[in-house]
């Protein structure tokens, strides 16, 4: 029975069709493929070699999960998901193309620190265009020139970038501590040194992301 039902999932494409008008090639290309479709095993998520607080790195060296490259790699990844949630907030599509391009960097720096080799090299110079950018456009925008601390907050979008902010911070805190530590990032891993540069630029990028958004969303900024 069960092959049966193998023979005719195999067959239904053809179905209402003229099988001699294929070619050969045609009908055993579509067989093969089908056959791996349903022979191959489904990938499952979760793996148990997890359970007892080790994991792998890119290498293939188990460590504890309380290591510093860990942190540092998980901190990555917690403000990739944090920019997700900023990006539903945003309404300048310019905002949002610049913040996925930020997403796929990200990827590979915490991929870098979880052992993957990469020759990447990273460039902070948009970034810094973009922040000079965002910058012109909060002064025009901003009655008052004086130089203010500002509070965290305003428009949704903005106390959202602002988290963003402190967790990319928090990001490069631990970079710095992964770099120092026994397990630390090998120059083969990709270059550390560009990466951190990259992530303290970005976190200068989102505080003023932050004040952009709350002069699209005509909400002031809030002085100290």
């Amino acid at each position: 029975m069960e092959y049966q039902f193998i023979f005719s999932y195999f067959l239904f494409p053809f179905r209402g069709l003229k099988l001699l008008s294929l070619e050969k090639t045609q009908i055993k290309i579509w067989f093969f493929a089908r056959l791996i479709v349903i022979l191959s095993p489904v990938m499952k998520i979760y793996t148990k070699t997890g359970d007892k607080g080790m994991t792998s790195l890119a290498d293939g060296r188990r460590v504890e999960k309380k290591c510093e490259r860990l942190e540092a790699y998980g901190t990555i990844d917690e403000l990739n998901s944090q920019l997700g949630l900023l990006m539903t907030y945003c309404t300048d599509e310019k905002d949002k193309r610049f913040l996925t391009e930020i997403q796929r960097v990200l990827f590979i720096i915490g991929g870098s620190l979880a052992g993957a080799k990469t020759d990447k090299a990273l460039s902070a110079e948009s970034m810094e265009a973009e922040i000079d950018r965002l910058t012109a456009i909060v002064e025009e925008a901003q009655e008052d020139k004086r130089f203010h601390f500002i509070l965290p907050g305003g428009s949704r979008a903005a106390a959202i970038a602002h988290v963003c902010r402190t967790v990319c911070r928090r990001a490069e805190r631990a970079m710095l501590k992964a770099k120092s530590e026994k397990l630390k990032v090998k120059s083969e891993d990709g270059d550390l040194d560009g990466m951190l540069r990259y992530v303290n630029r970005l976190s200068d990028y989102l505080f003023i992301l932050a004040r952009k958004l709350n002069v699209d969303n005509n909400t002031k900024d809030v002085f100290v």
